[in-house]
């Protein structure tokens, strides 16, 4: 067993740099539960910072070297500059210092059994999927997400001391501070390229995660992903393989139906034999994977059939997963995080059923790096849609080096299909463009990792608007 820092008797009370991001925030309330005493800082007020002050925690707005006071511990996100002025401070008194990985990797061994679910695409919707069927079946769980349940009312729930339940992310190799009991590996592709070298560092460092879960512990793998089985080849661990119509997997789903509005049932089978019809409530092929690599996930605790089929069938998706935000004048808007090419295509496939009409995608490229490195994927991913309206990329952590630009990929998809795409700057130009062309029947899904979903809250803003 591995020593938890959060263990010794000197670490009482733990101030959070950027303590407003939703999972910092979610850290904050698991600890300020385990009776940490906890602070934090943040750039600016929000709906966030506003609900851990309603819990008596401390938020100071701005950073400042006097923020910190009294703290043992100095956590900080991967967003924090080396030269911020609390970093700094903490340093300087010599107080521990620890990113959010780590802190997220000492919490999990606070409790007795700890799931965490990783993969290129996939994490958030199964580790809510994992999460909501634990908590249907009376396990009490405490679950640590990266977008909102409506089950929790949130991102995080305080739950008992047995079962942890967590997304485990793989940029910079954050997961690789995570030693869990059960480990899912949903899928393996190329991505992050500002830290990823090519494909084979990221299956060398999904190798090293999937390594580290306890021994005795349980590895839940996708059998249908080449990539995935490289990674865990060899490795001495129990490994539950789930897939479509393979009768190499453990778990696996046959006679997928689609209903009229995208809507997947398929016949669930455990090592051929027939368990029973699982009915899902959010579309695409790719959630028929989310909900098995789940299902896999939970038979290992022993639950029935019926209970972890009865809780998936009350899953309604997660925010900005294929959320649907409203409808105006007939026209349906929808937000979806996807922003690598492989989110790109199961997302426009899983909805292109619910339009009557055209589909529309609004898309705001995450990272220059991505963008380039992945610019002729990009191109082919937008098959599905009618029309196609990229905005300027978000930049998240990086620095516009003038090597891309949206308009290229712009380009590169109306190279592969002609007069598709069209690139706006701003979001007003997007939302006055839509409304000029858009009709009733019409579908329009709002695509990216950073603020886009503004342009389809600014398109449901005005009822009367005229279109």
């Amino acid at each position: 067993m591995t020593v938890n820092f959060l263990d010794s008797p000197g670490i009482k009370n733990i101030h959070f740099i950027g303590i407003g991001g939703i999972s910092m925030s979610g850290l904050a309330e698991i600890l300020h539960d385990l009776k940490f005493k906890v602070s934090g800082s943040d750039l600016k007020t929000s709906d966030i910072t506003q609900k851990l002050k309603s819990m008596n925690i401390p938020v100071y707005i701005g950073h400042s070297p006097e923020n910190i006071k009294d703290a043992d511990l100095v956590v900080y996100t991967a967003a924090i500059s080396p030269d911020n002025p609390e970093l700094i401070e903490a340093k300087r008194r010599g107080l521990p210092v620890m990113d959010r990985a780590a802190l997220l990797g000492n919490i999990m061994k606070k409790y007795d059994f700890s799931i965490a679910i990783s993969g290129t695409h996939g994490k958030t919707t199964t580790t809510s999927m994992i999460s909501l069927i634990l908590i249907e079946c009376g396990l009490d769980p405490t679950v640590h997400i990266g977008g909102n349940l409506d089950a929790i009312n949130g991102s995080v729930k305080l739950g008992g001391n047995k079962y942890f339940v967590t997304e485990a992310c793989e940029y910079s190799g954050s997961f690789l501070k995570f030693f869990p009991d059960l480990a899912v590996i949903l899928n393996v592709e190329f991505d992050h390229a500002d830290y990823f070298r090519d494909i084979g560092h990221v299956k060398e460092t999904f190798r090293q995660f999937a390594s580290q879960v306890h021994k005795n512990g349980f590895l839940v793998v996708n059998g249908n992903d080449k990539n995935v089985l490289q990674v865990v080849e060899g490795l001495d661990a129990n490994i539950i393989t789930f897939g479509i119509n393979s009768g190499n997997n453990t778990f696996s789903a046959a006679d997928i139906k689609v209903d009229e509005s995208g809507y997947t049932e398929y016949t669930l089978l455990h090592n051929g034999r027939i368990l029973g019809s699982i009915k899902l409530r959010v579309p695409g092929i790719h959630n028929v994977y989310n909900s098995l690599a789940a299902y896999a996930a939970c038979s290992v605790l022993g639950l029935e059939f019926s209970q972890v089929r009865d809780a998936l069938e009350k899953f309604h998706g997660t925010g900005r997963r294929q959320e649907t935000k409203g409808i105006i004048n007939g026209i349906k808007v929808m937000d979806d995080y996807a922003h690598h090419p492989s989110e790109i295509i199961a997302t426009l496939k899983a909805i292109r059923p619910m339009s009557g009409k055209r589909l529309w995608c609004v898309f705001q490229p995450h990272t220059y790096t991505r963008t380039k490195f992945l610019m002729n994927e990009f191109a082919c991913a937008f098959d599905n849609a009618d029309t196609v309206i990229v905005t300027d990329i978000y930049a998240a952590r990086e620095k516009d080096t003038g090597e891309v630009h949206s308009t290229i990929l712009v380009d590169a998809i109306n190279r592969h299909r002609e007069n598709k795409a069209v690139y706006i700057k701003n979001f007003s130009e997007i939302v006055r463009f839509l409304r000029s062309y858009a009709s009733s029947g019409d579908l329009i899904i709002t695509m990216g990792a950073g603020d886009i979903y503004k342009v389809g809250e600014m398109f449901l803003e005005d009822p009367t608007c005229k279109l």
